[in-house]
Formats: C-alpha cells, sequence, structure tokens
C-alpha cells in the first residue's frame, strides 16, 4: 500500500517569516538601507529653503507644490528601481530561487515578501521626509490627502514594475545595480530630478511626462495643490505596471 503524503503550502505565518527575514537582509545591507532615504533628504534640505519662502497660490508653497512630490518621487524610484531588484538578481545568482522553486515555498513568496518590506521602507522614508518639511520649514500636508495617498501608491506599483523588469534582465546583482543606476537616471532626467521639465527640449519633456517618474511627480503635485489629478497621468503610471509586470513575467528567470 503506497501512501501519498501532500506537501502543505506555506500559511500565512511561514508569509510573515518570510517578511521578517526579508527585512533584516534590508537592514542589513547599510548602503540600500540609507542611501534611498538620505538621498531625497538631502535633496529637501538643500532645496526647501528657498522653496518655503516662494507661495504659489492657497498658501502652498514652491516646497509643497514642487519640492516634496519630487522628493518622494525620488524615493520611491530609488528604493523600486535600484534596491529592490538588486536582492532578486543576489538571490538568483546564489541559487535561492532556483532552490524555492521546488519546495513548496513558491518563489513568488519571496516577490511579495520583498514588495512588503520595500514598502515599508517607502512609508517610513515618506513620514521622515514629511516630518522634516513641516517641522523643520512649515510645509503643508496635501490638500487632497486621499488622491496623494492614491498616487503614492499607485506610483510604488509603477517604479516596482520598471524594477522587475530589471530584475528580470540582470544576470548578477551587480549589473542590477548598474541596470538599475541607468532605469533610474533616465527616468529622473526626463522626469525634472535634476529641474524643471521646461528646461527639456519639447520632445523631451513631453516624453518625460509620460513616463512613470514625471507622471508620478506631476500627479502627486495635483493631489498636493487639491487640484483634480490629470487622468492622462494616472493612465501612464497603470500603463506601466501593465507593461512592466508583463514584460518581468515574459523574461524572468529564476535561475
Amino acid at each position: 500500500m503506497t501512501t501519498v503524503i501532500r506537501a502543505r503550502r506555506p500559511g500565512i505565518r511561514s508569509m510573515l517569516l518570510l517578511i521578517v527575514s526579508e527585512g533584516k537582509m534590508v537592514v542589513r545591507d547599510t548602503a540600500g538601507l540609507i542611501v534611498p532615504l538620505g538621498l531625497p533628504l538631502l535633496v529637501l534640505l538643500t532645496s526647501a529653503g528657498s522653496a518655503a519662502d516662494q507661495v504659489i497660490e492657497n498658501g502652498m508653497t514652491a516646497l509643497d507644490l514642487f519640492v516634496l512630490p519630487l522628493v518622494l518621487v525620488i524615493m520611491i524610484a530609488t528604493i523600486g528601481v535600484i534596491n529592490m531588484p538588486s536582492f532578486l538578481a543576489y538571490y538568483r545568482r546564489t541559487g535561492i530561487l532556483r532552490r524555492l522553486a521546488v519546495t513548496p515555498a513558491s518563489p513568488f513568496m519571496v516577490l511579495a515578501a520583498q514588495a512588503v518590506v520595500s514598502a515599508i521602507q517607502i512609508i517610513v522614508g515618506i513620514i521622515a521626509a514629511f516630518a522634516v518639511a513641516a517641522l523643520t520649514f512649515g510645509a503643508n500636508p496635501p490638500a487632497n490627502i486621499a488622491a496623494a495617498i492614491g498616487v503614492v501608491v499607485l506610483a510604488i506599483a509603477a517604479l516596482y514594475s520598471v524594477g522587475l523588469i530589471v530584475a528580470a534582465v540582470a544576470p548578477t546583482p551587480n549589473s542590477s545595480v548598474a541596470l538599475g543606476l541607468i532605469a533610474f537616471f533616465a527616468l529622473g532626467a526626463l522626469g525634472g530630478m535634476f529641474g524643471g521639465r521646461e528646461a527639456l527640449p519639447a520632445p523631451l519633456a513631453e516624453l518625460g511626462g509620460w513616463l512613470p517618474f514625471g507622471a508620478a511627480v506631476d500627479a502627486l503635485t495635483a493631489a498636493w495643490a487639491g487640484a483634480p489629478v490629470p487622468v492622462e497621468q494616472l493612465l501612464c503610471l497603470g500603463g506601466t505596471v501593465v507593461v512592466g509586470t508583463v514584460t518581468a513575467a515574459l523574461l524572468f528567470r529564476w535561475e
């Protein structure tokens, strides 16, 4: 008589343990922990002094409408496009994903755990950045908080989908960081990270507004001002999520 033992799928406890493990990995990676939070804060501190004195409309300053949205998107992009793919590339390189593929713990659990940990890191960074801006420079909260939260969530999904493409094609952690940096600076340069997009040639400025970095900044600026968030920005971010996720799924290798 043959007894068949069915492997049990991991439950919520296993997922929580994996999230805790991923969190420890992120904390131990000093550069990966400090740079995504420190770089945007540095941008904030170097720009906020003069921007806080420039009232644009309805009591909102240039700090509220331009600097803070840019800082938050830089933070999201750094973690989603550079950090997260490097961890997945490391797991692939060391064979962790391959070994997980033959166990009840699906490699997709690693993706989910990494996404949760990265999202927590972003939330902590956003709270820290706004606390510094509010306490030091008198920054105002978004006029439409619900819209701002929705845009942040959509921006995280869009920029993470770009990061998944990087993770899908990068064979090693070093190549993942290199590709992530190229994607980060390309999207950032076209999206206004180094100055307003109006300084770019018209075709590049238009393109930057359609790419996820620029679209996220524009949408978050509108939410901060209390204006209706442009539908085209939301469509750009949503389209990036779909295209990025599908592309990454087609290209992703577990080993």
